[in-house]
């Protein structure tokens, strides 16, 4: 135990307060006595008290243990896993009972994985990892730092770093300066690393900027720690392009292929490596991208096979390559679309179109500045079930008749299967399906819901929508259970519809199974004919009644659809809703009014033909409309969306409602214009883009090829689309002359493709297109073993040990730690408690003194009764000796005669003693020895009766 003071300057403050002492007693009048001796006591402890936390005195004990923290390497390059857990085991094992110690495990990051106080561990012989670190890094110093922490709360200690030493991340020798300055000395065990067979591509090389049909070269870099034969392929977007067989040899490998610049637009190139003796695959496999300029390249997606034959030569007369697919074929990836300047969507209905195409063809336009042109028809827009969808969003125009006037009124009834079969996503699509047809839906209209399994469960009556949000709220509620019964829910919402008065009515059904019944369903179709009621029917994947469904949707003079991807059915319902009211498609002699669209006026100068029909829309608020119709409705539209710009024409391109402008000599020119307005303009590049891996996140940096910095509204940002589908915006800082980074938090390996524009607020605005490449991690690269020269400066920058076995981990000399107790908590207590005791004395009025006298007197007299007790049981011993002694002389006085006795009694319960009856005792004493004896017993008896007086006076 000792005293230890952390703060001794503050030990100067005691001279101010004995000055403040001296004060007091010289300086206090109206206190005297005693009672200003306690007041200037008390207030001097607590003067000492304050000065004693201000100082930091504290107690400390002496501890005498070792305190280890291992740190173990988790990384991927560390393969031997079970061999590691081994070491550490063995490490325990050699430990003390009072030695205390810890295990970080880190790659990327770091993780306490176990404290040990006592052995627990090590008396079985094993231990297990419990933290799982991202493997995909080496950050040595963050398992340092981790380390540290541990052992500061315990008072000091030491490290025991276990590592291959390939360090990848953070920076181990900056940490090791920082440990040496805290005074933890850091051991090091340089873990071997592992013997394995490994091909690595390290590099994927060509132009970053090529022509059409330029030829060019792939060159790709291996490193291998093995000869033997390999398998190399190349492939652009997802499309392969090349297979080589290659012979690797031990080291560096560099390998030319050619190709073909085949196509314009944006290309992701990937090569993969295949190696029967490679041990690692995650880097198998490496990124690169190029732009090929040139005639422009439109993917057109065509609802009817063969429709699109007017656009293909209009575009190929102005050397405009294209490609011609249905709407399954849409890609999956949307690096994809990045090899088309333009998208045309001729007459497709969005129920065609799975979610992630839908998605991709927002972002293409948006993020990366692809074009879009959505020609029309009877399966176009919201004829086509586009209403609250991506490609909507797009658009300048929207789906819906907002503020259109005379619209029949519309009663409506949704039947919607809510069997067992139907929980999980194909529920909650039909739910979402439900609540876009309700908002498609006026205030004028009246809707109903039917959930049904074994029986019906009308989810809300037929209502009119005066309240939306609590018939959304209903729809929101439905759950899945139970089987399924068609006809009870057909039967229990065609009588629902019965009572609704409105010019239209309308059900659709949804089920993905079997009805349980086989009850004919003749009399509610015959009963709907009867009273103009119409049936839609869904059916959603293998398990439905297809038949039963298609016969009940021709009997109900409605429309049957079979879906077997789920995310379509919302865009079913939407269709079905537009179709039912039946005013979307104006008919007529339709003459186009000019509008303002800029340098397209001159495109009509001379006029424009007249067309037979069209869907009706709603221009959005930013858009330019080109050309209206009398209706006030637009017919051609357009507008910037993000990086890109999307063009709206709602009539036909085939001749069924444009047949005059099909036989006009400038449509092709016209047409083509439209197209070309889309696209983006690659070519001009203003940006490149540079990425650094740092741990798990990427530094992107952004170089303008103008040298300088751009003049925008907002902050210059990048915007990109993750693999998983995920949007980020990332704000970017200057960081030199034309020059701006941001960083990527968790990028995972691979091609991306970045907008780059401004944001302000949550509004960004796209202004070109650039691609980086994200290579994998650097832990899977091969390179030369320099991480034990790593290891020894780390261990000689501690002054640590450069250890062989598991048994050394705990061999060395204890140091003696102090264990500090931290009494401020009391001390406070006792300054709060005599604070209070001098407040008491100063301004109480109480007779200190004579309660004081009272407590002396109290005590006195508790003193003095334990003093009676005494001398009462010592008078009864004297006199109990003194009678037997007076016995002893009267029966020698006697010569051992017998006579009569008399008796003296004593007082106060003392026994009667015999006495003889020879006469009194000093006429028969003749000899000065027994004179002096009953002198003696004389004066023991005086003493004895002054002690009971005393006593009894006492006791009054």
């Amino acid at each position: 135990m000792g005293i230890e003071l952390s703060s001794p300057p503050a030990m100067l403050l005691l001279l101010p307060c004995l000055l403040l002492i001296w004060w007091m007693l010289r300086g206090t009048l109206r206190l005297r006595g005693s009672r200003k001796i306690a007041v200037i006591a008390t207030r001097s402890i607590i003067l000492g008290l304050l000065v004693a936390m201000a100082a930091g005195i504290h107690p400390y004990k002496l501890l005498q243990h070792r305190q280890v923290v291992i740190v173990a390497d988790r990384s991927a390059s560390m393969e031997d896993e079970a061999g590691l857990e081994q070491w550490i085991a063995e490490a325990w094992s050699s430990k003390e009972e009072e030695d205390v110690g810890a295990v970080v495990a880190f790659g990327a990051n770091a993780i306490i994985d176990s404290i040990q106080s006592a052995q627990s561990e090590a008396d079985h012989g094993r231990y297990e990892f419990i933290a799982k670190p991202n493997p995909s890094f080496t950050d040595m110093a963050a398992g340092m730092r981790h380390a540290a922490a541990l052992l500061q709360g315990y008072g000091g200690g030491r490290i025991v770093l276990v590592t291959d030493g390939k360090e990848n991340s953070g920076d181990a020798r900056r940490e090791a300066r920082l440990l040496k300055d805290a005074g933890i000395p850091v051991d090091v065990y340089h873990w071997p690393s592992g013997g394995g067979s490994d091909a690595a591509i390290e590099a994927l090389k060509l132009p970053a900027v090529m022509k059409e049909g330029e030829s060019f070269s792939f060159q790709i870099s291996i490193r291998s720690t093995f000869s033997g034969m390999a398998e190399l392929k190349l492939y652009e977007g997802n499309k392969e392009v090349g297979v080589s067989g290659v012979q690797l040899e031990r080291g560096d490998n560099l390998f030319s292929l050619r190709g073909v610049a085949s196509e314009a637009g944006f290309h992701t190139y990937r090569a993969e490596l295949y190696a029967e003796a490679d041990g690692q695959a995650a880097n198998n496999t490496a990124h690169a991208f190029s732009r090929i300029t040139g005639p422009g390249t439109v993917l057109i997606v065509e609802g009817e096979p063969g429709s699109s034959g007017n656009v293909e030569a209009a575009l190929a007369a102005s050397f405009i390559r294209t490609e011609t697919i249905s709407p399954e074929q849409l890609p999956l990836e949307l690096t994809d679309y990045a090899a088309y300047d333009s998208i045309v969507l001729n007459n497709v209905p969005a129920t065609r179109i799975s979610e992630k195409p839908m998605r991709w063809l927002d972002s293409a336009v948006a993020d990366f500045g692809i074009g879009m042109v959505m020609l029309g028809g009877d399966s176009s827009f919201g004829l086509g079930g586009y209403f609250d969808t991506p490609i909507e969003r797009a658009l300048p125009v929207y789906m819906d008749l907002q503020g259109r006037k005379q619209m029949p009124t519309l009663g409506l009834t949704l039947i919607i299967d809510r069997s067992g079969s139907m929980s999980g996503t194909s529920l909650e699509l039909a739910k979402e399906a439900a609540m876009r047809t309700v908002e498609l839906m006026r205030e004028e209209d009246t809707v109903g819901v039917i959930a049904f399994d074994s029986s019906p469960w009308w989810v809300v009556e037929p209502t009119r929508l005066q309240d939306k949000e609590s018939v959304l709220s209903a729809i929101q509620g439905i759950g899945a259970d139970g089987g399924t019964d068609i006809y009870k829910a057909l039967q229990s919402g065609f009588e629902g519809l019965l009572k609704v008065e409105a010019q239209r009515r309308h059900m659709i059904l949804l089920t993905d199974g079997q009805s349980a019944t086989s009850t004919p369903y003749s009399t509610i179709t015959n009963g709907m004919k009867e009273n103009g009621v119409t049936l839609s029917t869904v059916a959603v994947g293998q398990g439905a009644d297809k038949r039963l469904l298609e016969e009940l949707a021709s009997a109900g003079a409605g429309r049957y659809y079979y879906t077997e991807d789920q995310s379509t059915i919302p865009a079913i319902f939407s269709r079905e809703t537009v179709l039912i009211s039946r005013t979307y498609v104006v008919e007529g002699a339709i003459a186009p009014i000019a509008g303002s669209a800029g340098d397209w006026g001159r495109l009509w100068k001379d006029g424009v033909p007249q067309l037979q029909a069209y869907i009706a829309t709603t221009p959005k608020e930013l858009a330019e409309v080109a050309l209206w119709s009398s209706e006030e409705d637009p017919l051609l539209a357009r507008w910037s969306y993000g990086a890109g710009k999307t063009v709206a024409w709602t009539s036909d391109s085939a001749g069924k409602w444009s047949r005059d402008w099909v036989l006009w000599s400038s449509y092709p020119d016209v047409l083509t214009e439209w197209v070309k307005w889309t696209f983006p303009q690659f070519q001009h590049a203003p940006y490149q883009i540079e990425t650094r891996l740092r741990g798990e996140a990427a530094e992107l940096t952004v170089t303008s090829t103008t040298g300088h910095s751009p003049s925008m509204n907002g902050t210059l940002a990048v915007r990109i689309r993750e693999h998983s589908g995920n949007e980020r915006t990332i704000g970017l800082s200057p960081a030199g002359l034309g020059q701006f980074r941001g960083e990527l938090p968790s990028a995972e390996p691979g091609a991306y493709l970045a907008g780059i524009g401004s944001v302000n607020g949550e509004a960004f605005t796209g202004g070109t297109t650039a691609g980086f490449v994200i290579p994998y991690s650097p832990e899977y690269r091969i390179g030369d073993d320099e991480g034990e020269g790593l290891l020894h400066a780390v261990a000689s920058l501690t002054g640590g040990r450069v250890i062989q076995s598991a048994e050394e981990v705990f061999r060395f000399q204890p140091p003696a730690i102090r264990k500090p107790y931290d009494w401020t908590r009391e001390m406070l207590i006792a300054v709060l408690l005599l604070w209070l005791l001098d407040i008491a004395l100063r301004r109480l009025s109480i007779p200190w003194t004579g309660w004081a006298s009272l407590l002396h007197r109290a005590m006195f007299r508790k003193e003095n009764r334990m003093t009676v007790r005494q001398t009462t049981v010592d008078s009864q011993h004297v006199l109990s000796r003194l009678q037997e002694r007076k016995g002893k002389r009267s029966s020698f006085l006697s010569g051992g005669h017998e006579g009569d006795e008399g008796h003296v009694r004593l007082r106060d319960g003392v026994k009667d003693a015999p006495i003889p009856s020879g006469g009194l005792i000093g006429d028969q004493l003749d000899n000065k020895g027994g004179r002096a004896s009953v002198e003696q017993e004389n004066a023991q008896s005086a003493t004895v009766s002054r002690l009971l007086a005393a006593k009894k006076k006492n006791r009054r």
